[in-house]
């Protein structure tokens, strides 16, 4: 079941808000009351914890360097960024 985070909606001004954590099925409707005080709350949009791995990941290699596109010398006639038969020309 995930946490989420909520703030009661001051009332009165100079009133702080006070955030408290719930934890709700996925499926439940967001509180619009403290389920304990009854004071008026909005749910808190926050960051959450995630996981980052590390991508390896390298371009293919161009054709032109193998000699597909131009004249086959393994260089390419086209502009810079202007691709090699929809290949990495010019990259």
């Amino acid at each position: 079941m995930p946490t989420y985070e909520y703030e009661t909606i001051p009332q009165k001004a100079g009133q702080s808000p006070v955030r408290f954590e719930l934890y709700q099925p996925i499926t439940a409707k967001a509180l619009t009351a403290h389920p304990e005080t009854g004071e008026p709350v909005r749910r808190v949009i926050s960051g959450g914890l995630g996981i980052i791995t590390e991508s390896r990941q390298t371009a293919p290699p161009s054709p032109c360097a193998h000699g597909a596109c131009g004249a086959g010398g393994g260089s390419c006639d086209l502009p810079m960024g202007g691709g090699c038969q929809g290949g990495m020309c010019g990259l």
